[in-house]
């Protein structure tokens, strides 16, 4: 994505994204969600290298290849301890969050050893479609686990709004992304779709924290009335 267009969606992805880290230090909740705005900030650091190593090699050089995909696993991992911050807050008045913790380290560590099962026969570049596979798996799990994460909000009859918010926003971020790897494995002569979604899915996202982090406190609770009612 290049032009003026591909420029000010690349710039507006970083400040937003440095916007939800000083947004949260505004509001005061930068400790309780920590894992969320340091994957914010990793993700200004990602844009920057990105951005200057798409100045010195272009857009199609190996250079810029490389250190978009390693720097995406990179961040997919840090998203996926976000998640598994979110489910510790979630979880927290019910003393299991240490446990979660262990299996989402298990469940992280057995992503990444299937990741290698399927790429450990290639002949070459192994350890660049090993970091490709292990992105696209990490998308998929973290994809299932927000829903289930969703119907556990429900389940319990979550009412703090900041939280609902949180999670329904990585819903559709993991989807948006586990959706953009479904189809470029399906579609890959469609590049002006693959290549747009992710950057329009990168602003969705601080977006929707900026609004979290500004608009409730953790105190803020939807009424009752308005909570989805779930079978007991």
């Amino acid at each position: 994505m290049v032009g003026p267009f591909g420029y000010t969606i690349w710039l507006l992805g970083a400040l937003l994204e440095a916007a939800v880290v000083v947004c949260s230090l505004v509001r005061g909740p930068l400790r309780r969600y920590f894992t969320l705005n340091l994957y914010m900030a990793m993700s200004v650091l990602v844009s920057v290298g990105r951005y200057l190593e798409f100045s010195r090699h272009g857009l199609t050089s190996s250079e810029y290849v490389y250190f978009y995909y390693y720097s995406d696993a990179i961040l997919t991992i840090c998203l996926y301890f976000a998640l598994m911050g979110l489910y510790a807050i979630v979880f927290e008045e019910l003393g299991v969050t240490m446990r979660l913790r262990v299996f989402m380290m298990l469940l992280l560590i057995g992503t990444t050893l299937f990741s290698y099962s399927v790429v450990h026969q290639s002949e070459s570049r192994m350890l660049t479609r090993y970091i490709i596979e292990i992105s696209q798996n990490l998308y998929f799990v973290g994809l299932i686990l927000t829903y289930v994460l969703w119907a556990a909000l429900l389940k319990l009859r979550e009412s703090r709004v900041r939280v609902i918010q949180i999670v329904l926003s990585l819903g559709m971020y993991f989807s948006i992304n586990a959706a953009n790897y479904a189809l470029r494995n399906a579609y890959p002569d469609l590049r002006f779709v693959w290549a747009f979604l992710p950057p329009a899915a990168g602003m969705f996202l601080p977006i929707a924290w900026i609004y979290a982090f500004m608009k409730f406190d953790d105190e803020a609770r939807l009424a009752p009335g308005r909570l989805a009612a779930v079978p007991r």
